[in-house]
């Protein structure tokens, strides 16, 4: 659901960009008071999985669509809601500036989109309170569906507002509406199941450190996280350097929605401009465009035809891991300087 520039007039991608840097900078404020020496590690290593999960898309049955994970909720449920948002604005950040994932105008609407509703929305009314104190496991499965669900569905809405008001007449609101929202429930049902099933394992193997984040206490010196980051670590090399080459080639929901009312895959770009401007410094900084080698197509083999699935190719192994490794840098710098001005105020 990473939206484009086209998509978006220069006043709405400037509004979008201000909520969401005033949003990052509450955050970072409320993370301050309670980042530690175990939050920073795992704040990086998750984002560093989110950024890897992202690549892959599945295939939803039927529909010639895809969908691929938000990683919001997973996030907010593993990390708290201010380091989740956070982290997830460091993947979407990355993605944009060296993966061309997501325009650079709508950066502020892509954090907005897939940060501000499940960690600030789903997360403290939906997941908190179906959750109860986190040891039922039958509760928190319950509670990531639904709040992941409904953190998309608003997501999705948001996009179909985001264009609207960017006066882009070529997606009307009832149609593009229609076509989002039933896509996205579906998108959002497997991430849902997705989000259930990690945080079932990390409640069997860890029940006290989900407890502790449900009750926002901090976690107890003896709790050890030192496996959550081994295994997160070993299944995001994994799914960035092998099963991103599994990703579906179907369009993703919002790309589908666009196809199936305009018959093309994107609206035209704007050739003058701020937009513009943005594109050429993207255009310099993306090194791994599309998550390949600048040279490969992932849309077409060599001879013109649609490449092959799986896409077996070593431009997306490189970016995945390459990718998670710059989220994870990046984000423990920001943690160990939250921390470190956190340190000199006290």
């Amino acid at each position: 659901m990473h939206m484009a520039d086209a998509l978006l007039s220069p006043a709405v991608g400037a509004t979008m960009w201000a909520g969401s840097l005033a949003a990052l900078g509450y955050a970072s404020k409320k993370l301050k008071e309670t980042i530690d020496n175990k939050t920073i590690p795992l704040m990086g290593v998750m984002g560093a999985f989110i950024f890897a999960a992202q690549m892959i898309n599945f295939t939803i049955p039927g529909t010639g669509s895809s969908g691929h994970l938000g990683g919001g909720m997973i996030l907010a449920i593993m990390l708290g809601p201010y380091a989740a948002f956070l982290v997830l604005a460091s993947v979407l950040t990355v993605q944009a500036l060296f993966f061309a994932d997501g325009g650079l105008l709508a950066l502020g609407c892509n954090i907005w989109n897939l940060g501000i509703y499940p960690c600030f929305l789903a997360y403290p009314l939906i997941y908190k309170p179906i959750a109860g104190k986190g040891t039922s496991t039958r509760r928190l499965s319950i509670a990531a569906i639904v709040s992941a669900l409904i953190a998309l569905q608003l997501g999705a809405f948001s996009v179909v507002l985001e264009t609207l008001l960017s006066g882009k007449s070529e997606l009307p609101l009832d149609t593009f509406l229609l076509l989002m929202q039933p896509i996205h429930l579906a998108i959002g049902l497997v991430e849902g199941f997705v989000t259930a099933g990690i945080i079932s394992y990390v409640q069997s193997a860890r029940p006290e450190f989900l407890e502790s984040n449900i009750t926002s206490r901090p976690h107890a010196a003896g709790t050890p996280v030192k496996n959550i980051l081994i295994v997160f670590a070993i299944i995001t090399v994994i799914t960035g350097g092998a099963l991103s080459w599994f990703a579906s080639t179907h369009p993703d929901g919002l790309e589908w929605s666009i196809e199936k009312i305009t018959r093309k895959g994107e609206l035209a770009q704007q050739t003058q401009g701020i937009a513009a401007a943005l594109r050429k410094v993207q255009e310099k900084t993306a090194f791994l465009p599309d998550y390949n080698f600048p040279s490969t197509s992932p849309a077409a083999g060599k001879d013109g035809k649609p490449a092959s699935w799986p896409q077996i190719e070593p431009g997306t192994s490189v970016a995945g891991i390459v990718g998670s490794a710059i989220v994870l840098g990046l984000i423990m710098l920001i943690g160990f300087g939250i921390k470190t001005f956190k340190k000199r105020q006290s």
